[in-house]
C-alpha cells in the first residue's frame, strides 16, 4: 500500500473537465481538486493518458526523482489527466503514444510526445531554471506562445456526447470475389489514407440472417436466393468505417470534377458543416468510384443505430475503436539462456497474447538488420558477437495498442539510460551484466512488424475440412477457435463433396476399407472446405484438431476441436492434411486459382 500512496502524491489525478478548468486557471489546492496541486503553482507536468493503458508508470520514478531533487521551492508538481474523459484533451484521445504536457501559470507551454525520458528530463529542468532566474530577478519571463490542441471547429464539442449520439457509421462489405482476389489489404489502405477510420472488421461467411439484413433492398429480385447462397458460401469481408475526426476527404473536388479547379477547396466550412445525409453517403461511395475499387463493395452508408451494425459484427459497442497490433518481439540471447520464463511470464501480465514463438540463431547480416540502431557504437562488434553466439527467441505479440504499449514497456535501447530513467522497464528490470544493450528488441513501426513476422515466421498453407455433421453454430465456434489461435482464412468454400471431389481430399486413403464409410459422411450435406495460413501450419492444425478419436482426444486433448464437437471416429468434426505435400495438392485441386505468396517451403 505504502507504493500506492507514494504514486498517489506524486502525480495530481484530473478526470474531468471542471478539474481541468479549476487546475488550468491556476486556482491551487480547492476542495474539488484531488491531492494536491500547490497555490498557484508555476510549473505543473501533465501526463495526458488513455483510459485504455492508464498513466506512464515508466515515467514516475523519473518524476519522484526530479521533484525530490528540484523541489526544495515547492514550483514543480505533477498531475494525470484522462484524455477519454476532458474534452480539452480530445485531440490526444486513440493515440498509440504517452503524450506529456508542460505548464507554466497556467499557460501550456510545451508538448512531447512518447515516453523520451531524456527529452522530458531535460524540459524540466530548463523550466525549473527558467522560473528560479524570474523569481530573482535575473532573467524576464519569456513570451511563450500556448500550445493549441485543436483548431476552430473544436469549439462545437461542448460536450462528449455528440460522438457516440450523433455518430455516423458506414458498413462495407468487401465481396468474396475480392477477397478470394487478395483485394481487401489495398481497399483498407485506400480507405484510411482518404482520412476514415476503420472502427471494426471482420473476415467469415455471412450466414443467412446477415445477408437478407444487409441486402433487404434487392430480396425481391428473382436471383436473390442464389446469391444469398452465394453468399453463405464464400468469405466476405466487413469493415465498420466513421468518417473520423478531420476534414474529409483528401481527394478534393479537383479528382471529382474539372470544372471546379478554380474553386478553394472546402472554402465554406458553413455549408461543409450543414451538408445533407446524402451528400455525405457519396463522399465513401464516390471516392470508391474514383479508386476504381467500387465494383468490389457493397456500401451502407448512415447509420447512426449500431444495432443494425450488431447484427454483422456482434459486439460492436465493446469493441469498436479498439486496435489490436501484431508485433515482432525478440530476446537476444544471453536473456533467453538465463530467464526466458520471467520475461514470458512478464510479456503475459502485461496483457500480451504470444501468438507464435521460435528459437533461432541470427546470421551476421541477420544481427547487424536487427541491431542497427547501434552501428556508430564503440561496442557494435561485441553486440554482434553476442547476437550470433547462440539462439535467440522471437515471439509475435497482439495486446489492443501493442507497438506504442512494447515500446513503453521495454524501455530505451541503452541499458545506463534505462536505470537511470525508467528502473521499471524491462531494458532495466532484464539487464545481463557486461551487455550495455536492452536485451528485448521491438518492432519500429506496424510496417516494420508486418515485414519482420513474414521473415522470421514465413507463412505455410493447409486445408481444413469442418464435415457435414457440425452445426451451424458449431461451425462458428470452430473458426473463432482457428482465428484465436492465430490462423488467417485465406480462403473458404461450401460444397458438397462428391465422390470425384472427396477425392482431391481424402487421395491417401482412397484404398482404405473404411473409405465408403467416410464418403458416406461426407454425402450427408455440405461441407466446409478452407485454407488456413499460418507459420507452422500443418503441424499446429493438426494439433488444434486433435486425436483422430474424439475418445481418445477428450482424454488426451481435451481442448481440442475433436473432443469438443466430434462424434466418432468418422464425424469427428474437422480434417485437415498430414504433411505439407499432401497440403498443397490438396490445394492445387480444390482451389485451382489459389497461387500462394511469399509461402514457407520446407
Amino acid at each position: 500500500m505504502a507504493s500506492k500512496k507514494r504514486e498517489i502524491q506524486l502525480q495530481a489525478v484530473i478526470n474531468n473537465q471542471s478539474l481541468w478548468d479549476e487546475m488550468m486557471q491556476n486556482k491551487g489546492l480547492t476542495d474539488s481538486l484531488p491531492l494536491f496541486i500547490h497555490e498557484y503553482y508555476r510549473l505543473l507536468v501533465i501526463d495526458v493518458y488513455q483510459a485504455w493503458c492508464g498513466p506512464c508508470k515508466a515515467m514516475q520514478t523519473l518524476f519522484r526523482k526530479l521533484k525530490n531533487e528540484l523541489n526544495e521551492d515547492e514550483l514543480l508538481h505533477f498531475a494525470v489527466a484522462e484524455a477519454d474523459s476532458i474534452v480539452t484533451l480530445q485531440p490526444f484521445r486513440d493515440k498509440c503514444e504517452p503524450v506529456f504536457l508542460f505548464s507554466v501559470n497556467g499557460t501550456i507551454v510545451a508538448k512531447i510526445q512518447g515516453a523520451n525520458a531524456p527529452l522530458v528530463n531535460q524540459k524540466i529542468i530548463t523550466l525549473v531554471n527558467e522560473e528560479r532566474k524570474i523569481a530573482a530577478g535575473e532573467m524576464v519571463r519569456p513570451q511563450y506562445h500556448e500550445i493549441v490542441f485543436a483548431d476552430s471547429d473544436s469549439e462545437d464539442a461542448g460536450e462528449l456526447s455528440h460522438e457516440t449520439v450523433d455518430q455516423i457509421y458506414t458498413i462495407v462489405i468487401i465481396k468474396p470475389d475480392a477477397v478470394a482476389a487478395r483485394k481487401v489489404q489495398e481497399i483498407k489502405e485506400k480507405i484510411i489514407k482518404a482520412g476514415f477510420v476503420i472502427e471494426a472488421e471482420d473476415k467469415k461467411p455471412l450466414t443467412e440472417e446477415q445477408v437478407k439484413h444487409f441486402y433487404s433492398q434487392i430480396v425481391d429480385q428473382p436471383d436473390f436466393e442464389d446469391f444469398v447462397s452465394f453468399m453463405t458460401r464464400n468469405l466476405s469481408y466487413i469493415l465498420v468505417v466513421s468518417q473520423g475526426k478531420e476534414k474529409q476527404p483528401s481527394w478534393d473536388e479537383s479528382e471529382v470534377n474539372s470544372e471546379t479547379e478554380s474553386k478553394e477547396p472546402w472554402d465554406d466550412q458553413q455549408e461543409m458543416a450543414k451538408s445533407s445525409r446524402m451528400k455525405e453517403r457519396k463522399s465513401l461511395q464516390q471516392y470508391l468510384e474514383i479508386q476504381q475499387i467500387s465494383q468490389f463493395c457493397d456500401v451502407e452508408e448512415n447509420i447512426t443505430n449500431t444495432k443494425f451494425i450488431d447484427v454483422l459484427i456482434p459486439d460492436f459497442k465493446k469493441i469498436r475503436g479498439i486496435k489490436f497490433e501484431k508485433i515482432l518481439a525478440l530476446l537476444r540471447p544471453a536473456l533467453f539462456n538465463e530467464r526466458t520464463e520471467d520475461v514470458l511470464n512478464k510479456i503475459q501480465d502485461e496483457g500480451f497474447k504470444i501468438l507464435l514463438q521460435r528459437q533461432i540463431v541470427l546470421s551476421e547480416e541477420e544481427a547487424k538488420t536487427l541491431c542497427k540502431e547501434y552501428k556508430n557504437k564503440d561496442y557494435f562488434g561485441n553486440v554482434i558477437e553476442n547476437m550470433t553466439s547462440g539462439p535467440s527467441l522471437a515471439l509475435v505479440l497482439v495486446r489492443e495498442n501493442g507497438l506504442a504499449y512494447w515500446k513503453q514497456l521495454i524501455g530505451p535501447s541503452s541499458v545506463e539510460e534505462a536505470k537511470e530513467y525508467i528502473p521499471e522497464s524491462l531494458c532495466a528490470q532484464f539487464a545481463i551484466e557486461g551487455l550495455p544493450i536492452n536485451q528485448l528488441y521491438g518492432s519500429d513501426s506496424l510496417e516494420a512488424a508486418e515485414r519482420e513476422i513474414q521473415y522470421f515466421f514465413p507463412p505455410q498453407h493447409t486445408v481444413a475440412l469442418i464435415k457435414p455433421h457440425v452445426t451451424q453454430e458449431q461451425r462458428e465456434d470452430i473458426m473463432k477457435v482457428i482465428k484465436d489461435t492465430g490462423f488467417d482464412i485465406t480462403q473458404m468454400k461450401e460444397i458438397l463433396l462428391t465422390e470425384e471431389e472427396a477425392e482431391k481430399i481424402y487421395f491417401k486413403i482412397k484404398r482404405k476399407a473404411f473409405y465408403k464409410d467416410v464418403l458416406g459422411v461426407l454425402a450427408e450435406g455440405t461441407s466446409l472446405v478452407m485454407i488456413l495460413t499460418k507459420w507452422n501450419a500443418v503441424s499446429d492444425w493438426r494439433r488444434l484438431m486433435g486425436p483422430t478419436d474424439p475418445e481418445e482426444a477428450r482424454l488426451l486433448s481435451p481442448d481440442s476441436i475433436r473432443a469438443q464437437f466430434g462424434e466418432n471416429i468418422l464425424k469427428n468434426a474437422v480434417h485437415g492434411p498430414s504433411d505439407m505435400e499432401e497440403a498443397m495438392e490438396t490445394i492445387s485441386s480444390m482451389f485451382e486459382d489459389f497461387v500462394p505468396e511469399n509461402v514457407e517451403e520446407n
